[in-house]
């Protein structure tokens, strides 16, 4: 692997020195007093199944399929947690499907083309590519050897990814590939190879919903995991076991059994796995026979005292270490307890082990760990669309900034290559603020709201955060986002608009709640927006008349702002409610 002239930490604070967006610096106008959910819940109820460990009622559900009706509320759900957000034009679609079976199979069946490359959006006052013209992709190129062009080409990934997570039609796709980087986490401040950033993420994306033990297989040979977790350096004359340990513990057979593998089973893993290589040059990874320990490899009785026989070809042994993996039940039923805290919710009780949990390792099991007769059986379920299972998750930060904008129809501005990546810098800037960066999970075990009990997803709220996630809405619904050329702020006129009743204040807050939130408002709250429509005034005709009255004359000024600044502050008060925080 080359060395590594400037490191990610300088290229940030060279990137921060020049103006990214300080957060701390907007205007107090925008800024939600500093609380936390758990000051919130005394307002809303639904929100102690989040804040509380032990009170989870009994689950009625389990994994019968799901045949009552299909309604708004259930569509925009299946949304929510399949997506980053629900927008109405998806809803509705969704919705005509008609069922909960016909909407799960239509989500599972992402387009068959992976997205085009990233390309060259980041030359700009600063950096210009020696390389790659702008607009050309630069991930064929090789290693920047003066480092420069690396820290940029990084993030020109990481904003292409954004992009398509705002940008994807109505399927799963995205998401479960957020899902296996958390799974398969490694981090892009430690690699600093924007090649290998983009070759990891895609092989997530092309396996996002195929066979998982495939997935695993590609993973461990893939060059940003070779470098990441040293496989590239493991010799049979020094074996490594960071690969061999990780490879058990988090990414196959887990920790969740009283029975475990051994220490002995870490060091022989690793020696099965000496001798895989990094080509620099394109960066694929290739077997050196003469690194590898071609002994025979025993293992203790957790794996049923295993030989695994040295051979001078290490796929060989590869795959027979996969099989005796893969061989336990213990894989499938860890990877079906990170399936369900990333999709339904963290608490995993006695019910849920035995009604769901169990039953889904089976079906991993019976169908030699392929994924989509997994998904399919959890989403289509009665448990999945149980009440209690809707509104009681905390939004990720990337659900948050990817949720608003695809909630309020909004896409990327990109008057230019430039500000095109530097709005997806900022975007994934103020994402950063709220503790979640695509690509630099904190460590291999990945982001702690999807394994640390017992807070789990509540690891997302601090009282820094909050405000964080508030300062974001905020920005979109009353100012904008801005680099030299573009505005991105919400269109709040444009949003209402498509909903069938826009003059009518109660069904505007009816329909924009239903869009919005995962679960219904108190007659409280909901007297409170329409207070903001109606300007403090007593009847529905004083926004009837106003809306009516820019509808019938649109480029009037006054009567367009008056519409457009009662929405923006219904849309920033919604989006402060602590129900936005939820999914």
């Amino acid at each position: 692997m080359p060395e590594q002239t400037l490191s990610r930490r300088h290229f940030f604070r060279d990137l921060a020195a020049k103006g990214l967006p300080a957060l701390a610096n907007r205007p107090a106008g925008s800024l939600r007093d500093d609380k936390s959910l758990q000051d919130d819940k005394r307002d809303h109820p639904a929100l102690a199944p989040t804040l509380r460990w032990d009170d989870k009622p009994a689950v009625v559900g389990d994994l019968t399929p799901y045949n009552g009706p299909w309604t708004p509320e259930l569509a925009n759900h299946l949304l929510r947690r399949l997506t980053f957000g629900a927008r109405k034009t998806e809803a509705d679609q969704i919705l005509a499907l008609g069922s909960a079976d016909a909407a799960v199979d239509f989500m599972l069946t992402p387009p068959a083309s992976l997205p085009d490359p990233p390309v060259n959006n980041y030359n700009g006052p600063d950096f210009t590519d020696p390389t790659i013209p702008p607009g050309e992709t630069w991930v064929n190129v090789p290693y920047d050897f003066t480092g420069e062009a690396e820290g940029y080409r990084i993030e020109s990934w990481r904003g292409w990814w954004l992009r398509h997570m705002i940008q994807e039609p109505a399927n799963i796709r995205e998401k479960m590939t957020l899902f296996w980087h958390n799974h398969f986490a490694i981090q892009a401040s430690i690699v600093f190879v924007g090649r290998a950033m983009y070759q990891h993420n895609q092989l997530l994306r092309a396996d996002a919903l195929g066979n998982f033990k495939t997935l695993v297989k590609d993973v461990t040979l893939d060059a940003s995991m070779l470098f990441y977790l040293n496989g590239y350096l493991n010799d049979k004359d020094a074996p490594d076991e960071n690969y061999a340990r990780e490879l058990q513990e988090l990414f196959t057979i887990g920790k969740d059994s009283p029975d475990q593998y051994t220490e002995d089973d870490v060091v022989a893993a690793a020696r099965v796995l000496t001798g895989w290589r990094i080509n620099v040059v394109d960066l694929t990874s290739f077997f050196d026979p003469t690194a590898h320990d071609t002994t025979d490899k025993q293992f203790s009785n957790f794996y049923n005292n295993t030989t695994i026989q040295g051979n001078v070809n290490g796929e060989v042994e590869l795959d027979a270490l996969l099989d005796m993996l893969f061989a336990k039940n213990q894989t499938a039923e860890y990877i079906c307890r990170k399936l369900y805290r990333f999709f339904v919710y963290y608490v995993i009780d006695d019910a849920v082990e035995t009604d769901v949990i169990q039953p889904l390792a089976q079906i991993m099991r019976d169908n030699n760990y392929e994924m989509e007769p997994v998904l399919s059986t959890l989403f289509k379920s009665e448990h999945f669309f149980e009440a209690y299972n809707m509104g009681g998750y905390i939004k990720s930060p990337v659900d948050q900034v990817v949720g608003v904008m695809r909630n309020f129809n909004l896409d990327v501005p990109a008057s230019t290559l430039y500000d095109e990546w530097l709005m997806l810098l900022y975007l994934n800037y103020l994402g950063n603020a709220m503790q979640m960066m695509p690509g630099e999970p904190p460590n291999v075990a990945g982001w702690p709201a999807w394994r640390q009990a017992p807070q789990y997803y509540r690891n997302w709220i601090t009282a820094d955060t909050i405000r964080n996630r508030n300062v974001y809405s905020d920005i979109l619904s009353l100012y904008a986002l801005q680099t030299d050329n573009d505005d991105l702020t919400i269109d709040h006129i444009a949003f209402a608009e498509q909903f069938a009743n826009p003059e009518d204040p109660n069904l505007l807050i009816d329909d924009t709640l239903r869009l919005l939130l995962p679960q219904p408002l108190s007659a409280i709250k909901k007297g409170l927006l329409k207070g903001i429509l109606l300007s403090g005034q007593a009847t529905d005709a004083y926004w009837t008349s106003a809306w009516i009255a820019y509808q019938n004359n649109p480029t009037d000024q006054m009567a367009m702002e008056t519409v457009r600044f009662r929405l923006s502050i219904l849309h920033k008060y919604i989006m402060s409610l602590p129900e936005y925080q939820l999914i």
